[in-house]
């Protein structure tokens, strides 16, 4: 079993604009994708598509967290993050 750590894990955002770009215009997405990223993260999905068994962990929080957690699941890798609990930051 291998173990990948990712320090900062992370939601990619993708955006695909259409074929007519223009420069100083509006330009509006044609399509857009999210993926779990992060370079452990990165390692352990090349690892599960060669087929050697590894697992992802680090530390993650809220929603990014759990969506990051949920998409894994549904690629077939088991992770082993540490939820850190969600916590106002006091103004200064």
């Amino acid at each position: 079993m291998i173990y990948t750590v990712t320090l900062n894990p992370s939601i990619d955002y993708i955006a695909q604009l259409g074929n007519d770009f223009r420069l100083g215009d509006i330009n509006k997405i044609k399509d857009e994708h999210f993926f779990s990223g992060g370079k452990g993260i990165n390692v352990s999905l090349m690892l599960n598509t060669l087929g050697i068994p590894s697992i992802p962990l680090g530390f993650c929080a809220g929603f990014t967290g759990e969506k990051i957690k949920q998409d894994l699941c549904m690629k077939g890798l088991k992770t082993d993050f540490i939820s850190v609990p969600n916590k106002d930051i006091p103004a200064s």
